[in-house]
């Protein structure tokens, strides 16, 4: 029998407030520039929206439509992280998994056609410049949500440790990208080599990192794994921010659609779309 695990959208909380407004999000009938199946059940897909790119901020996400100009459905847009923007090409890149009808119909769309395109939207990743090291830590389409950090933290002081967890190795995500950022190490562990278990992995971080420790720790796409970072954040007197994923109707807040569960007193819990995607994770001592 296994051990169910915390759900861990049940303990997070909003990131403090910056006092200065996020980029304002805006609308793309966005040029698909190239659009394919990547590795695993995965699709690459590359769009043109210039206000996007230039404006999108670490860890923040876009909201596609999958009907076409005058088609009556899908209805409703699918978020999807942003795993990388180019702001002098005006381009934004999204690897999605095809799980359901909406994005069996994102696959479609060849290069030329037009997608709505919404964003950029939510609150991303918060990494202050005088953080000397980073844990990235994603799950299949999760790590999705991480890669834009590295982009950000190429050349700068900051080092990034990053693990990035699938399946299978063709499943893995993100780690050539981690490369080619400059990351100090890339990390892949898989279910089918026996190395993605939280056991071996906090073997590996623990031994990997213990001497110079990441003060902050980034995750997304497992809950066992969110905990596992919430452990080693004890261990280090680390921070840990997790991106959380969610089905949304809108991504602006409007609909009400994506709440946490979280509540204080009599308050609505915070919203994934507004108030995240990325929280702080409480409660892992």
């Amino acid at each position: 029998m296994t051990t169910a695990v915390r759900a861990v959208r049940d303990h997070v909380t909003p990131l403090p407030a910056t006092g200065a407004d996020g980029p304002a999000p805006t609308w793309h009938h966005a040029e698909v520039l190239e659009h394919r199946p990547e590795a695993d059940r995965y699709q690459y897909l590359r769009l043109h929206a210039p206000t996007i790119a230039r404006t999108a901020a670490a860890g923040q996400f876009v909201m596609l439509t999958a009907a076409r100009h005058r088609e009556r459905g899908p209805v409703l847009p699918r978020p999807m992280a942003i795993y990388r923007r180019d702001a002098e090409a005006g381009t934004i890149e999204v690897v999605y998994g095809v799980v359901g009808d909406g994005t069996r119909k994102l696959t479609t769309f060849t290069a030329g056609e037009a997608m709505l395109v919404v964003g950029p939207l939510g609150r991303g990743f918060a990494v202050p410049a005088d953080t000397e090291r980073v844990l990235l830590v994603g799950r299949g389409i999760g790590t999705c949500s991480l890669t834009t950090v590295a982009q950000d933290l190429a050349g700068t002081a900051t080092g990034v440790v990053a693990v990035a967890s699938g399946r299978t190795p063709e499943a893995v995500i993100g780690a050539e990208f981690y490369r080619d950022c400059g990351a100090e190490q890339v990390l892949t562990v898989t279910d089918a080599e026996g190395t993605s278990g939280v056991e071996h992995l906090r073997r590996l971080l623990t031994s990997t990192l213990d001497e110079a420790p990441p003060r902050r720790i980034l995750t997304c796409g497992s809950d066992r794994l969110a905990w596992l970072c919430g452990e080693l954040a004890d261990r280090w007197d680390a921070e840990v921010q997790v991106s959380l994923e969610a089905h949304m109707a809108c991504g602006l807040g409007y609909c009400h659609g994506c709440a946490t569960g979280t509540r204080s007193g009599p308050e609505e819990s915070p919203l994934i779309c507004k108030d995240g995607p990325v929280f702080r994770l409480e409660g892992t001592r």
